[in-house]
């Protein structure tokens, strides 16, 4: 029995269903070690290797986590709920500066592109067996990848960033694995790893990205993988500059066999040059999405990598959903075709309405960063209280929680449809939030 709760079971799958349950039910709590393999047989009745195969199904869903000789526990944050809860109810009459939205005004229209990638389907239908990567958008894709000095590689064509990080890892890496991710970081991967059956460790990031010596301390403990945000990183809005992804290569070069994984969602919508850190270790991958410039919903990503990488995705892939809508892909070519849409002038958009908030938090005391993307990471020394006091006036930010491992805490603050006239308000109400309490007169 552990605790008040027995775990049940002859067989392996029976085990894992039991302790499952007990996480479910709240019985066995976030962090709550779990009986060593054998004492746990001997309990059952049952061979060692029955609770060992058992434990591995937990730990490849995401349920526990293993560290060694410290033995197994429930995982901190079950793979079930994530991150997820952690947000900000918006009443009605709030401003919600909180979603990580691009602005809609700012994205294409659709309707041309799609129009013209149907008329081409009609031409010419995709059928089973037909190739998973469109050749029109695999030849821009390339040259995109060539203007930003990405390393010719063989390409993928996935459902978003999110999908080619979870494949690269799976293609990979093994549960109980450790991967070296960003704190803070998207609070998505931060999930994923733990429900892959992987363990996280947290690298610091700056402005100019990951700290090379918190990289170098993670790979030398062990870490096996390391995911990078090349720019418009989020929540922090940090962007590789030249100099960091200098120190980078130099700490991967001395950890060759290092899985790296690069992700450029925010291409087009950044004013910043590409700094890539890709072939600079055996097996690398370089995801690139295209959600942030034209649209959440238009989910494709396009990943090259070495190789062996892109073979064991395409393998996967083949096993699962197959390929990725031609249809979606067509468009998407279409769509990179059109010499109408302007991403360097939405890029300066953003980007003005980004450090207009920056100045404003600076002239009234406030330390802000967002060097790219669409969102301002404001440093707080009290996350909750900031929260519900910015809310009380009129404004929801993101809890900081949401991305953060062991970082301090701070609130994420989404810029992409903040209004000139409503950047000195907000500044105001950051700042005041921020403000010490007065002291109390007892007189």
């Amino acid at each position: 029995m552990l605790g008040e709760y027995p775990i049940e079971g002859r067989r392996a799958a029976d085990i894992a269903a039991s302790v499952e349950r007990a996480v479910g039910s709240g019985k066995l709590e976030p962090g709550q070690p779990l009986p060593p393999m054998r004492e746990l047989a001997a309990r059952l009745g049952v061979n060692p290797n029955t609770v060992a195969a058992a434990y591995r199904m937990l730990r490849e869903r995401g349920v526990i986590e293993t560290a060694g000789r410290r033995g197994s526990r429930v995982r901190p944050a079950p793979a079930t709920t994530g991150r997820d809860h952690i947000h900000v109810d918006v009443p009605e009459g709030v401003r919600d500066v909180s979603s990580g939205n691009p602005d809609p005004a700012l994205l294409p229209p659709l309707a041309p592109a799609f129009a013209a990638a149907a008329a081409r389907q009609d031409r010419d239908p995709v059928l089973y067996g037909d190739v998973a990567v469109d050749p029109d958008l695999a030849r821009s894709a390339r040259a995109r990848l060539d203007a930003d000095a990405v390393p010719d590689g063989p390409l993928a064509v996935l459902s978003g960033s999110l999908d080619g990080v979870e494949r690269v890892l799976a293609a990979h890496l093994k549960p109980g694995d450790t991967v070296a991710v960003e704190d803070p970081g998207w609070g998505r991967t931060l999930d994923l790893v733990p429900a892959l059956g992987l363990r996280t460790a947290a690298v610091g990031v700056d402005d100019e990205g990951p700290l090379p010596q918190e990289v170098a301390r993670a790979l030398e403990g062990g870490a096996r993988a390391l995911i990078v945000t090349d720019r418009a990183q989020n929540p922090t809005g940090a962007a590789l500059s030249a100099p960091r992804a200098r120190a980078l290569r130099a700490v991967l070069r001395d950890h060759p066999e290092t899985l790296l994984i690069e992700d450029d969602h925010g291409h087009g919508i950044v004013d910043l040059p590409l700094h890539p850190l890709a072939g600079t270790t055996r097996h690398w991958a370089f995801v690139r999405s295209v959600a942030k410039a034209y649209g959440p919903d238009l989910r494709l990503a396009v990943l090259t990598g070495d190789e062996v990488t892109v073979d064991r995705v395409h393998g996967r892939q083949r096993l699962g959903p197959g390929w990725v809508s031609l249809l979606l892909q067509r468009a998407v070519a279409e769509l990179w075709a059109d010499a109408a849409f302007d991403t360097r002038a939405v890029a300066a958009e953003y980007g003005r309405r980004r450090q207009a908030l920056i100045g404003a938090l600076a002239e009234r005391g406030v330390t802000a960063h967002g060097r790219s993307g669409l969102n301002v990471w404001v440093p707080v020394p009290d996350e909750t209280g900031a929260v519900a006091r910015l809310l009380h006036a009129g404004w929801a930010v993101a809890p900081g929680a949401r991305y953060r491992l062991s970082a301090p805490p701070g609130i994420r603050i989404t810029v992409s449809t903040l209004r000139e006239e409503e950047t000195e308000p907000l500044a105001d109400a950051v700042a005041t939030a921020l403000s010490p309490a007065p002291a109390r007169s007892y007189v």
